[in-house]
C-alpha cells in the first residue's frame, strides 16, 4: 500500500492518496522559494502572533486531532490528545523565546563594532516518522518558522491525514501560503527534493538506514542535516534507588506510545541485590496493562502502527528466544484483528547476542542483571546507539559517574527520558547528530553570521 490511512486496530483501509507528480512537486518548491523571499522579512512579532494562534487551534481542537492520530497509527486516544497539547506548548515556547534566541550577540574585538547575527537560510525539508505524527513535526516547524525559514514536510506514508491537518492548522493560524507545505510523496521521491537547489537543508527523524540515505544525498550537495535516529535506551536501577518510583516509571518508560518511541526505555539494567524484586514487580505491573481499542479511555496499549512492524517485532522476539532469552510474560502476537502485541519481558539475554544490540520497537522490554555500577555503565554503553538514558540512584557519587560516563545525548537521573521544549534533544553515536528544541534547536537551521565593522 502506498500513501494511505489504514486503521491498525482493525486493518480497515480508510482512505488512500495519490503521490504528487513531478509537476506538482515543482509547483510546491517554486511556491516555497517565492514565499521565503517575502516571509524572511516578516517580524518576530508577526511570526509569534501566527504561532500563538496555531497553539490556540491545537488546544481548541485537540480531541479531533487526537482521533486522527489514533485512527492512523494506533496510540491510545488519551496519549494522542496529550501529544496535541505538547505541540501547543512548543508553539508557545518558540513564540515567546525565538526573538531572544536569535538576537544579535555583540562581541568585543579590535573593530568599532562586531557581533554575531542569525539569519534564515530558506526552505528546509523535514522527513518525519509516524510514531508521534504531530509532535515530531511541530518541534521542527515551530523553530523553523520563527527563524524565518519555510518548511516542507514529507511525512510517513501511513499518516497522511495527520500531515495534511498540520499544514491546515498553520495556514488557518495566518502563516502565508507556502510557508509550510505537506508533500504527499513516496520515499523514492525524497532524494530529488533534497538535491534541488531551493531546498537548503533537511532534518529526519526515523530509522538508521533512512538517516544514512538522506545524509549521503545531502552531503553530496553540501547541505546541513539534523538526524534523530534509533535508540536502545538503558534504564539503570542501582541498589540505592527508590524502587517503588523506579518500577512505576519503568512501565511508563517502556510502554509509552505502545512501546514505539525512540527514547523509550528498552534495556532494564538492574543491580543484583534488588534484581529479583524488580523483576517480580515489573511482571505484575505488565500483567495489569489492558491491551485493546485505542479509542477507549481505559486502554493502556493499542495496536502497533502497521502489520509489517508487528511481523518484524515478533521475528525479533523469536530470534531472541532461539539465542537463549527467556520470556517472562507475553512473547507472541495476540492474533485476530489488528496489529496487537502484548506487553513482553525478555530476560537471560546473552550479552553477545544480536538481540542485546538491537532496538525492539514495540512493547518488549529486555531485562539484565548486573553486579555493580561499573558493569551497568559498561552494558549501557555496549550498543551502537546513544540517544537517551535513565538512571536511578540516590547516591550522589553514582549520579555523577552516570552523568559523566554514559554515552548518550541525554541522561535523566531518577526520571524517564522525555523531550522538553526548554532542553536540547538529540543523540550521539548511531543515534544521529544535531539537536532539536531549546536555543540549540533553532540555531541548527540559520546562518550564524559574523559581522565586523572598522
Amino acid at each position: 500500500m502506498g500513501i494511505a490511512t489504514i486503521n491498525p486496530a482493525t486493518g480497515e483501509l480508510i482512505k488512500t492518496f495519490e503521490a504528487l507528480t513531478e509537476t506538482e512537486i515543482e509547483q510546491k518548491l517554486s511556491l516555497a522559494q517565492q514565499t521565503f523571499e517575502q516571509y524572511r522579512h516578516t517580524s518576530f512579532e508577526q511570526r509569534s502572533q501566527w504561532l500563538t494562534t496555531a497553539a490556540q487551534i491545537l488546544d481548541a481542537e485537540k480531541e479531533a486531532f487526537g482521533k486522527i492520530m489514533t485512527l492512523e497509527m494506533g496510540k491510545p486516544l488519551k496519549a494522542a490528545i496529550a501529544e496535541v497539547e505538547k505541540c501547543a506548548l512548543v508553539c508557545r515556547f518558540y513564540a515567546d523565546h525565538a526573538a531572544k534566541f536569535l538576537a544579535e550577540v555583540p562581541i568585543p574585538t579590535d573593530a568599532s563594532k562586531s557581533f554575531v547575527c542569525y539569519q534564515p537560510i530558506g526552505a528546509v525539508l523535514a522527513v518525519m516518522p509516524w510514531n508521534f505524527p504531530f509532535w515530531q513535526v511541530f518541534r521542527f516547524a515551530a523553530p523553523a518558522l520563527m527563524a524565518g525559514n519555510v518548511g516542507l514536510l514529507k511525512h510517513a506514508s501511513n499518516v497522511p491525514q495527520s500531515a495534511l491537518a498540520i499544514e491546515d492548522i498553520l495556514q488557518r493560524a495566518g502563516f502565508p501560503t507556502g510557508a509550510f507545505q505537506t508533500l504527499l510523496i513516496g520515499a523514492n521521491q525524497v532524494a530529488a527534493i533534497v538535491m534541488d537547489d531551493r531546498v537548503r537543508a533537511a532534518t529526519l527523524t526515523g530509522s538508521e538506514p533512512a538517516g544514512a540515505s538522506l545524509a549521503a544525498t545531502a552531503g553530496k550537495q553540501i547541505k546541513k542535516v539534523v538526524l534523530e535516529l534509533g535508540g536502545s535506551d538503558p534504564f539503570i536501577v542501582l541498589s540505592s534507588a527508590d524502587l517503588e518510583a523506579a518500577i512505576a516509571t519503568a512501565v511508563t518508560a517502556r510502554m509509552i506510545n505502545n512501546g514505539q518511541s525512540c527514547i523509550a526505555a528498552k534495556r532494564f539494567i538492574v543491580a543484583d541485590p534488588i534484581y529479583d524484586e524488580f523483576e517480580t514487580r515489573l511482571v505484575e505491573q505488565y500483567r495489569a496493562l489492558k491491551v485493546g481499542d485505542p479509542m477507549l479511555p481505559d486502554t493502556d496499549i493499542g495496536p502497533l502502527a502497521t502489520s509489517g512492524i508487528l511481523k518484524d517485532l515478533d521475528q525479533q522476539v523469536q530470534v531472541a528466544i532461539q539465542q537463549g532469552a527467556r520470556v517472562l510474560i507475553g512473547g507472541k502476537p495476540l492474533g485476530g484483528t489488528g496489529n496487537f502485541y502484548p506487553p513482553t519481558i525478555l530476560t537471560a539475554i546473552p550479552i553477545d547476542s544480536s538481540t542485546a544490540q538491537d532496538e525492539l520497537f514495540g512493547p518488549v522490554a529486555m531485562l539484565f542483571r548486573v553486579e555493580n555500577i561499573d558493569a551497568a555503565i559498561q552494558l549501557a554503553n555496549s550498543t551502537p546507539f546513544g540517544l537517551g538514558a535513565s538512571a536511578w540512584t540516590t547516591d550522589e557519587a553514582e549520579q555523577t559517574r552516570l552523568i559523566l560516563e554514559i554515552e548518550a545525548g541525554s541522561v535523566f537521573i531518577n526520571s524517564m527520558v522525555k523531550s522538553d521544549p526548554r532542553l536540547p534533544f538529540g543523540g550521539t553515536k548511531r543515534s544521529g547528530f544535531g539537536r532539536e528544541l531549546s536555543i540549540q534547536g533553532i540555531h541548527e537551521f540559520v546562518n550564524i553570521k559574523t559581522v565586523w565593522v572598522r
